[in-house]
């Protein structure tokens, strides 16, 4: 995840004074969030993990009730890491590559940072990378154990009940309270929701979400775009050698972006500094360039992967037969048009609380998912 352009993080995450939050809770007093409360937070990616660690953080003496739901059967979103079919290749992560941060926002967001390198979850990326001109000032770092294990790390630091394969169809007003329904059957009472997913499918929720949006907000959301792209994983058997000196490279060599398959390649154990780990075989991770992605949005997959292979393959013939290949198709990839002003988050409903967060609210990378969690625990602050 790199960065696209700073934000002002205080302006962002600015908290209510007390004599604001009091005046608030004199004139609803129901919204004041005690130990019976229940918040719901949907989307387990980075936001969705940030924001449940805030909250825990924030409301630790409160001992409310704190869940999140995704719809996937693991944790990540654009952070995930994909296993290996067999056991003795290196996993891969096919979305998020690395972390880079500016020297603005490594200082902003230093005890993030901090905590992330104590525990082992993010070491400084040590390998070139080949065909990305160098920004002064930029820190890159890498995930040893995959990139969804900093979102791991933030869920379990939250304490919050994590619910997989649970996606949301609709959302219903209750009172004081949201009835949330699943595409699965059956639904929960929340009274608070915090929703994380990408903004078209916030848009797409039944229920009673059309009534709550104003139009401005309604015409702000969709507006918000997003790149896409594919992005495929061959993994190799131990002693494999993948046949390129690189680590990670850009392919950025003047070619026609429109007719480029693949933008972007990593040999994605030796990025991570594992490469040579006993009994573990490479893994080689490639992403293709936004237009081609554009192009086949509509078509599946396992459609692509034949044309992403065949690109592999003239890039790097060398490569030796792989024992397993995943492709995985990113529509919203990275946030393309972020709503205007990058405010952080959008409160759609105060009574009861309803807000949506993320990178359409600022920025695609870490920085950008953080700057959304701090401004989205400010509507939450106002409740206390």
């Amino acid at each position: 995840m790199r960065p696209h352009r700073s934000l002002d993080v205080t302006s962002s995450s600015r908290r209510a004074t007390s004599s604001e939050r009091k005046d608030r809770n004199m004139s609803s007093p129901s919204r004041v969030l005690d130990a019976s409360s229940r918040v719901l937070v949907v989307g387990a990616g980075l936001t969705g993990s940030l924001c449940a660690y805030l909250l825990r953080k924030e409301l630790k003496h409160k001992k409310v009730h704190i869940v999140v739901w995704d719809k996937a059967r693991g944790v990540g979103g654009r952070m995930s890491t994909f296993r290996p079919p067999d056991p003795s290749s290196h996993s891969a992560d096919l979305g998020a590559q690395y972390i880079s941060t500016t020297r603005e926002y490594a200082r902003a967001h230093h005890s993030f940072y901090s905590e992330l390198l104590a525990a082992g979850i993010l070491r400084p990326l040590d390998c070139a990378v080949e065909g990305l001109r160098h920004k002064d000032g930029r820190v890159d770092y890498v995930a040893p154990l995959g990139m969804s294990s900093v979102v791991k790390h933030f869920l379990q630091q939250s304490g919050a009940d994590l619910c997989l394969e649970h996606q949301v169809s609709g959302l219903y007003r209750h009172g004081a309270s949201w009835e949330v329904r699943k595409k699965q059957g059956g639904s929960h009472n929340f009274d608070s929701v915090l929703l994380t997913i990408p903004v078209p499918q916030i848009l797409q929720l039944e229920g009673d979400l059309g009534d709550v949006l104003s139009v401005q907000q309604r015409e702000l959301l969709r507006s918000v775009t997003y790149s896409s792209r594919f992005a495929l994983a061959l993994f190799f058997p131990p002693g494999a050698d993948v046949g390129v000196p690189w680590a990670v490279r850009y392919y950025n060599n003047g070619d026609d972006d429109e007719a480029k398959v693949i933008c972007y390649a990593s040999v994605d154990s030796r990025k991570r500094g594992a490469e040579g780990d006993a009994g573990t075989g490479p893994s080689l991770v490639v992403h293709t360039g936004v237009p081609f992605g554009l192009r086949h949005l509509e078509r599946d997959a396992e459609e692509v992967r034949p044309i992403i292979l065949r690109e592999i393959e003239r890039l790097v013939p060398a490569l030796p037969q792989p024992t397993g290949v995943k492709c995985h198709k990113w529509r919203y990839s990275q946030v393309a048009s972020a709503v205007a002003g990058c405010p952080g988050h959008m409160t759609l409903s105060e009574r009861p609380l309803l807000v949506c967060g993320g990178d359409a609210f600022t920025h695609s990378n870490f920085d950008g998912c953080l700057v959304s969690a701090l401004s989205t625990l400010g509507a939450f602050q106002d409740l206390l």
